[in-house]
């Protein structure tokens, strides 16, 4: 409704008085009975202070920035009086932003309020108000009908962003979870790109199974995602039947629902496990979405079921790289890799090689022979120091070369990476995200060998992975900023014919933490030994 000029008059002589006068308000008073220099607000200065004044430290003096009008205590010197004043103007400032506060109406944030605690009584209160996906924390009489006033325009352009929850034609989807307890909580929404598992327990009834909804595939796949024109339904990419021995099977067909029921005593098709997949652009819009089930039997004596929720996100013409984080790198995942191939401006996926996008060494094995360990290789995980090796047996057969040649891809791999992701979850067009790798070269001399005098061979792979704490003090992030990779060469010598050697050949890893503090003893700063007053931090403990 709109309001009358009488009524926004009366609203606004309601209004309660300001608690702020700017004119009392001075923010480089800083000693106490004291002139703090060119603190021209100070109560303590007078004028023969002022006259020796050079500027004023604090021109403008003002309340609440965000308000749209306000008073605004100015203060300037006359530098041309004899000797200098002061001059202090009291004016209404305008502020020339859209967004700004026309009136400071709502009362209850002019005090703090105590929040309620939680008791026997008032628990399962407080629990519907806010153990939900969303709350509100406006009082009663400002719950408007949104909707009704602002329907929904069914051609608008949904564009997401991180973490916004990803709307459907009736909320939102779901994604159970565990709220207070372990027991499922159908209010929490899937947020886009959040990748999430989780898992919840659910009260059944065999009785009444084909009634609870949370038991049907329906109820995951009924509600159409909100996307651009035209509104995305969630298909059925396939469903897995589980026995009460937990064997499953995969079934050939998924084009047919199947819904909960009782037989014999059993309430089968009972839905144990939700696993969604949405393709989106890169523009943030969502152009599909899949569901996979996993269906199973419930027996009579069953009160309660574990339930099984995930959903994941991938980009349209992208395939899908696992993650070793969200951002920073989690310890024991593996450190993700790449190379960047000619005609591409950002690092990209390994060949077939590395299907998996990792940093990997040689791996060890029963027969340590390095000739026959060509291939076998391991992931290099985040935060884990890492050595293995193999013993070369050298004999006067064998060709400096070729030999050479097989120990390097014994040790770096067919394909060793140019980049490693400085984040768990650095996307591949994320130049940025992406840190380059070091190769260093050193050569040492080794004992004698029946191979040509000026051949080298190298016999050990070293890498260090630099990586700090980014971010939050509260919830740090591991990010990976340095990494060098050196390979050692070791000269061979020619022995008497018919003579062979075993050479140890080695590869590790070894992860440093940049952002650790100094080590006992070592004095990051100079320390100034001296005394203040008492008073200097004054009113500052």
């Amino acid at each position: 409704p709109v309001e009358t000029p009488d009524g926004a008059q009366a609203r606004a002589r309601s209004l309660p008085a300001p608690v702020t006068d700017v004119a009392k308000l001075c923010v480089c008073d800083l000693l106490v009975a004291q002139c703090d220099t060119n603190c021209c607000c100070d109560p303590d200065c007078g004028a023969e202070d002022f006259s020796l004044f050079t500027a004023c430290s604090v021109p403008v003096v003002t309340g609440d920035s965000q308000l749209c009008s306000q008073k605004a205590a100015v203060y300037s010197l006359d530098v041309e009086a004899n000797p200098p004043e002061r001059i202090f103007k009291l004016i209404d400032q305008v502020n020339p932003s859209i967004f700004c506060i026309h009136a400071t109406n709502y009362k209850q944030a002019l005090y703090l309020k105590s929040p309620e605690i939680p008791t026997p009584e008032n628990f399962d209160r407080l629990l519907d108000k806010f153990g939900g996906s969303t709350f509100s924390a406006e009082p009663d009489s400002w719950n408007l009908d949104t909707d009704a006033q602002n329907p929904p325009d069914t051609n608008e352009t949904y564009r997401y962003e991180y973490g916004a929850p990803v709307h459907t034609e009736d909320a939102f989807l779901r994604l159970p979870s565990p709220v207070v307890s372990s027991w499922c909580s159908d209010a929490n929404p899937a947020g886009f790109l959040v990748n999430q598992a989780t898992k919840c327990i659910r009260s059944v009834s065999v009785e009444k199974c084909d009634s609870i909804q949370a038991l049907s595939m329906l109820f995951y796949i009924n509600s159409s995602i909100l996307a651009s024109a035209f509104q995305v339904n969630i298909t059925v990419q396939s469903i897995v039947v589980q026995s009460q021995n937990g064997m499953r099977t995969l079934l050939n067909s998924s084009d047919v629902l199947r819904l909960p029921m009782v037989l014999d005593g059993l309430c089968i098709n009972a839905v144990l496990g939700v696993n969604y997949h949405i393709t989106h652009t890169d523009t943030g819009e969502i152009i599909e979405a899949a569901a996979a089930f996993v269906l199973g039997a419930i027996s009579k004596e069953t009160l309660s079921i574990e339930q099984s929720f995930e959903i994941s996100f991938t980009q349209e013409n992208t395939q899908p790289v696992p993650l070793s984080g969200n951002p920073g790198y989690v310890v024991g995942l593996p450190v993700r890799a790449g190379f960047r191939p000619q005609g591409y401006p950002f690092p990209a996926a390994f060949s077939s090689s590395n299907k998996h996008s990792q940093l990997t060494i040689l791996q060890s094995t029963s027969t340590q022979d390095c000739l026959a360990a060509q291939g076998a290789r391991a992931p290099v995980l985040f935060g884990y120091n890492m050595i293995s090796g193999c013993k070369l047996r050298i004999t006067a057969a064998m060709k400096c070369q070729p030999l050479a040649q097989t120990l390097l891809d014994v040790l770096k791999g067919q394909s060793f990476p140019e980049y490693v992701a400085s984040f768990g979850n650095s996307q591949a067009q994320d130049v940025l995200d992406w840190v380059p790798i070091t190769q260093l070269h050193i050569s040492e001399q080794m004992i004698s060998n029946p191979l040509q005098s000026s051949c080298q061979i190298p016999v050990s792979l070293g890498i260090e992975v630099k990586w700090t704490k980014y971010g939050s003090l509260v919830n740090p992030q591991a990010r990976i900023v340095n990494v060098t990779a050196t390979i050692t060469t070791s000269t061979l010598k020619q022995l008497p014919s018919g003579r062979e050697r075993i050479i140890p050949v080695t590869s590790s890893v070894v992860f440093t933490d940049i952002s650790s503090p100094a080590e006992p003893g070592y004095k990051a700063w100079p320390t100034i030994n001296i005394k203040l007053p008492f008073d200097f931090f004054y009113p500052f403990v």
